[in-house]
Formats: C-alpha cells, sequence, structure tokens
C-alpha cells in the first residue's frame, strides 16, 4: 500500500497514544505529584528529559501511568478519535503504536474499544520506529522528538501536537505540527482525505 501527496491512495499510518491521542502529561504529574510530592509544570518541559524525577523515580511513575487503571480512565483530545475514523473510513491502514510494556496491550486494546477508536495492528513496544519500518508506515503522528526525528530519517512523514518538549524539533526540521486534532486533521487533509 503506498499513499501519494495528493492522497489519493490509502497510507499506512502509525499513531502514537501518550500526548498524541489523549492527555498523558495530566496522568503522569498526577502521578509524580501523589507518589514524590513533585511538580510536573508542563509548560517547563524543554525536553524529553524529567529531571525532577531521579533515578528510579520516573520509571515508577510511568509504570503506574501504564497500569490498566490508567491507561482505561484516559480521555482522548477533542476530534482525535473522529479523525481517526474519518481516516479509517477513507481506506487509510491504522497502525496504533505505544511505547509501553507488552503487558499494557490488553488494557490499551479495551481503551480503544471503548473510545471507539479503529485501527489495524496495535504495537507496544519500545522502538516504534523500527517497527514502522517493518511495516512500510508512511506518516508517524508522534510526540517524541526522538522518534520524529528517526522517522523522518528512515523516510517516514512525520506530524505532531505541539508540546514544550517538541517545539524545537518541530521549528529546525519544519515538520507538520498543531495545536489540536482539528487545527492536524487540516494541515495533513490533503494527504489523508
Amino acid at each position: 500500500m503506498s499513499g501519494s501527496a495528493d492522497g489519493n491512495l490509502p497510507m499506512r499510518v502509525a499513531i502514537d497514544i501518550d500526548s498524541t491521542l489523549h492527555d498523558y502529561w495530566r496522568i503522569l504529574a498526577r502521578i509524580a505529584r501523589d507518589r514524590y510530592g513533585v511538580d510536573l509544570r508542563y509548560e517547563e518541559q524543554r525536553d524529553w528529559q524529567i529531571s525532577a524525577l531521579a533515578g528510579d523515580a520516573l520509571v515508577h511513575c510511568v509504570e503506574e501511568s501504564h497500569s490498566d487503571e490508567n491507561v482505561l480512565s484516559a480521555e482522548p483530545y477533542p476530534q482525535a478519535v473522529e479523525t481517526v475514523r474519518a481516516w479509517k473510513q477513507r481506506g487509510h491502514w491504522i497502525q496504533i503504536t505505544s511505547h509501553r510494556r507488552e503487558s499494557a496491550r490488553l488494557a490499551t486494546a479495551q481503551w480503544l474499544e471503548r473510545i471507539g477508536l479503529p485501527y489495524d495492528d496495535l504495537h507496544c513496544s519500545f522502538d516504534k520506529v523500527t517497527r514502522c519500518v517493518e511495516l512500510g508506515v508512511e506518516l508517524l503522528i508522534d510526540d517524541s522528538p526522538v522518534n520524529l526525528v528517526r522517522a523522518h530519517e528512515a523516510g517516514i512523514r512525520v506530524a505532531t501536537l505541539l508540546h514544550p518538549w517538541n517545539e524545537e524539533v518541530v521549528e529546525t526540521f519544519g515538520f507538520t505540527a498543531a495545536r489540536d486534532w482539528r487545527e492536524l486533521r487540516a494541515k495533513l487533509a490533503d494527504l489523508l482525505e
């Protein structure tokens, strides 16, 4: 399956979950505050490191954020589900991909069903880009600066929702970026609609 710049052919699209389909930062910040008394301020998170959580504290917070309870209670960003549903109805192949342990896969699948988000493949691992290359993904929508650059270097188009931690890489590379899903859908319309 191969897409085209004018959107005439179906494309293979991979979409991240945390901070892409839902507001992950709110969950992570709540856990850091409750567990360690650390206030993670979204607007101050200028890079992909979280120095306020030392050592294993960050690992513990991330693991807890991917517990079944937290995965299942997440609410998608406005227009995220409707946008992905429209792309799927247009014939695009949708992979949902997340930087989560395989043990979070079942709860993640249940969450996707609960919110009504259609997809063809669900991938939970710590190396999304390699899997995207293996599957012939043509567009990756992700918030991680590392994943955006790696995918771009692998010849995959990239797009993102803007966050403080990815603004610099978006500016440097000129990646497609939007403040919300309505704007992202509009910016990708020539490609996917």
